[in-house]
């Protein structure tokens, strides 16, 4: 009986003994430290699949990306920070966020590469002599100042991380309107003219399609405005005025929403001339169809990319969240977005990611001398081309208006909505 009951015991301690060991040898995988979900909310413009895939595969954490229209997305971060965790758009977002307390400061010390953020973010302008233009320039939302407000002198707290930014203007097909000369006869009053009649799109976000319009009306001689960055009442009213009038005529063909659909509004021959970003026109040429980005000799319509940090993230979603946005700027994303037409705020550390075709013609403004490749590796450069507007100096010295939320930004809601349903 001794011997039987020490030899179950022994049997069981034994076996008791084993499970231990198993669960230590299996201790590593069980206790492992969870990956981290990441979820990014923005516009097709930055949140494309290849950059998913590779920022997953270099930093250990798992992406989520949700796309979606400009109004759309803004609108939904504003209202609903939990929604998201880093939130990916232009500038003009950020007075919105910052009120609606959507996003919170992010910390100038954990940024990697902030030494390197080149002047345009910091100052307003690449060189001393460029002209900063009207409305909200990066450099006055960036810096969170000590009452709480956003400004421009310098804080270790910013709005934003400035990664993504580019000048826009108008696509035109030269197979229906004649190539007009940069920054001569190239102009933004083309997109109300007469001549292109049923055959026009702006693209269907207030903060940015009312510059356009605007723009155009100034241009045309329809209007002047005291200060295009921040349109009194009554020059709203006059300019919606106009636009109004303009879609009863059936001037515009449509309002369009993601840079996949201005793409679709050429490809199909719904229209001519249209707001457009970058990508876009790359990916127009990459289809063979010649749309000209214009360089109006009025000056761009400028923007910056702004990468915000949701108040909700915290812990290791926040952690994630920094090595991320620092991840933009070590070289690879802003290499693949030179491919589509977009600088990056510290371009010298791409360069060397990119050959020197591309950097000539991207970044120099030079002719190409080979075929180039735009993001979706379809040939959109042909030897022999040169950018439309030339170098980042030089169009980047020829600013307009930025986009901007203007202290009557709810009035123009109100008039956009108005133009829309129309």
């Amino acid at each position: 009986m001794d011997k039987g009951i020490s030899r179950r015991h022994f049997l069981r301690t034994l076996g008791t003994g084993a499970a231990v060991s198993a669960v230590a040898l299996k201790a590593p995988y069980v206790f492992a430290k969870k990956t981290v979900t990441l979820r990014v909310m923005g516009t097709h413009v930055t949140l494309q699949e290849e950059l998913r895939q590779r920022a997953m595969q270099e930093l250990g954490i798992n992406l989520e990306f949700t796309p979606m229209g400009s109004a759309a997305v803004l609108e939904k971060a504003a209202s609903d920070p939990s929604s998201f965790d880093l939130y990916e758009q232009w500038s003009d977002s950020i007075n919105i966020l910052w009120q609606a307390g959507a996003i919170q400061p992010i910390e100038v010390e954990r940024l990697t590469y902030w030494d390197e953020i080149n002047s345009l973010t910091k100052t307003g302008k690449l060189t001393p002599q460029a002209k900063v233009g009207a409305g909200d320039a990066p450099n006055k939302i960036l810096f969170i100042q000590e009452d709480g407000t956003l400004g421009s002198k310098p804080t270790q707290k910013i709005s934003f991380m400035p990664y993504v930014h580019n000048v826009d203007s108008f696509g035109y097909n030269t197979q229906h309107i004649k190539k007009g000369k940069a920054y001569d006869t190239e102009s933004w009053g083309w997109l109300l003219d007469d001549s292109n009649q049923g055959k026009v799109a702006l693209v269907n976000a207030p903060t940015i399609g009312i510059f356009d319009a605007a723009l155009s009306a100034q241009a045309n001689g329809l209007m002047t405005f005291n200060d295009i960055g921040n349109m009194t009442i009554d020059e709203l009213d006059t300019l919606f005025a106009i636009l109004m009038q303009k879609k009863q005529q059936g001037h515009f063909a449509g309002f369009w929403t993601s840079v996949p659909q201005s793409v679709e509004f050429m490809a199909s021959n719904r229209v001519n001339i249209q707001s457009m970003f970058s990508p876009g026109v790359t990916a127009c040429r990459g289809q063979g169809i010649p749309v000209v980005y214009a360089s109006p000799k009025e000056g761009y319509r400028a923007w910056h990319g702004v990468m915000c940090l949701s108040t909700n993230a915290q812990g290791a979603v926040k952690d994630a969240a920094y090595e991320y946005m620092n991840w933009w700027l070590s070289g690879y994303p802003g290499a693949f977005i030179a491919r589509q037409g977009y600088y990056i705020s510290n371009p010298q550390r791409s360069r060397s990611l990119m050959s020197d075709a591309e950097w000539q013609y991207w970044y120099e403004g030079q002719e190409a001398s080979v075929a180039l490749k735009g993001t979706d590796g379809n040939i959109s450069i042909q030897p022999g081309e040169r950018r439309d507007g030339g170098s980042y100096i030089q169009r980047f010295s020829n600013i307009a208006v930025w986009n901007t939320v203007m202290e009557n930004y709810d009035y123009s809601l109100d008039k956009w909505y108005e133009l829309l349903n129309a």
